[in-house]
């Protein structure tokens, strides 16, 4: 069962650059003998002190958040063990799955989430981690259909259907599409499209740099991790976005911190912040990633960055194409980073 819906108290926002050190639970304090948690805490709850304006408990979303906690306790119970379910996208030559919109949640000014459901209620995606899906749409009198990915957001093994969480770009085709639709409209979908094939413990350490939308891989990487009692990976996030009302599934990323305080930790950058903002402004930067991302000399480490065009410019150059990672610059190589250090999305 994912714990990613489960309703907590609070949005927690990230504290003052000063505060924002690599730092866990569970790591010995540099300047102590003994156990840094009392101040560690102390730290977080003086961070904490003016994120009343995000506070969610007892809010709709965090009602939607305890039924979903229902749904998927009540769909692990039908499992049968032994048997595997039936995997959605094979691959291979399957070729697109006509899937029907079932249901559309708007999230913000201009974000929504559509859920499709799976050619049988008891069918789940089966997606790898991780890995996206291919979207087609040809809109009228256009030679070409438009082609889109998207990484889900439901869990992989959840039956019936999947989730995604859409942006809608000015002049995007395929988001305006999307966004356009209504239930009982159809979507033509296929996959898998692989991208970094994940296993349990693969790395003692992972960050993800996130922009936008493209914290969709980054959750599912998460969802992943903090699903199997068995992967002990910790997991810093940085997430950037233009204002509080932009930040995705900032229900979810608390619940984990609530959650795994020794294991993940996230910190939010607002270009356009709110005066009660406690976090880092402006954009994503050196500072910000030298103070709290794993260092590069540590060996077994993984910085995946997933953004707009001009963060992953930024951060750590772009991609040649979706098989070719292109060459690592920005920011990251600055910091020494290698390029067997670092993924982009």
């Amino acid at each position: 069962m994912s714990l990613f819906v489960a309703s907590r108290s609070a949005f927690r926002v990230s504290a003052p650059l000063k505060r924002q050190i690599r730092s866990y639970a569970t790591d010995p304090s540099p300047s102590s003998k003994g156990s840094n948690n009392t101040l560690l805490y102390g730290a977080a709850a003086a961070g904490l002190a003016g994120a009343g304006y995000y506070f969610l408990s007892g809010s709709t979303a965090a009602n939607k958040a305890q039924e979903k906690v229902k749904n998927a306790s009540a769909a692990v119970a039908e499992k049968i063990p032994g048997v595997e379910a039936k995997k959605a996208f094979t691959g291979g030559d399957q070729g697109f799955l006509s899937l029907k919109l079932e249901e559309v949640e708007i999230i913000n000014h201009n974000s929504k989430r559509l859920r499709f459901r799976l050619p049988e209620d008891d069918m789940v995606s089966g997606l790898p981690v991780a890995s996206a899906i291919l979207t087609k749409y040809k809109p009228v009198d256009a030679e070409k259909a438009v082609l889109r990915p998207y990484t889900p957001i439901s869990d992989e093994d959840t039956p019936g259907y999947i989730d995604l969480l859409v942006k809608k770009y000015p002049n995007g085709p395929m988001s305006t599409h999307l966004h356009d639709m209504a239930p009982g409209q159809r979507l033509d979908v296929k996959g898998p499209l692989p991208k970094y094939a994940w296993s349990p413990n693969k790395h003692e350490h992972i960050a993800l740099v996130a922009g936008g939308t493209g914290i969709t891989p980054m959750y599912q990487l998460l969802r992943t991790i903090f699903n199997n009692p068995e992967d002990k990976t910790k997991v810093t996030l940085v997430f950037g976005n233009v204002s509080a009302d932009d930040i995705l599934l900032k229900n979810e990323l608390a619940t984990l911190e609530n959650h795994y305080p020794q294991r993940f930790r996230a910190f939010y950058v607002l270009d356009n912040p709110p005066k009660q903002w406690t976090g880092a402004k402006g954009f994503i930067n050196k500072e910000l990633l030298k103070t709290v991302l794993p260092e590069p000399k540590n060996e077994n480490i993984k910085v995946f960055v997933c953004g707009p065009p001009g963060m992953m410019d930024s951060i750590s150059g772009n991609k040649k194409s979706p098989r070719d990672q292109g060459e690592l610059k920005g920011i990251l190589k600055e910091l020494g980073y290698t390029p067997e250090q670092v993924y982009k999305f």
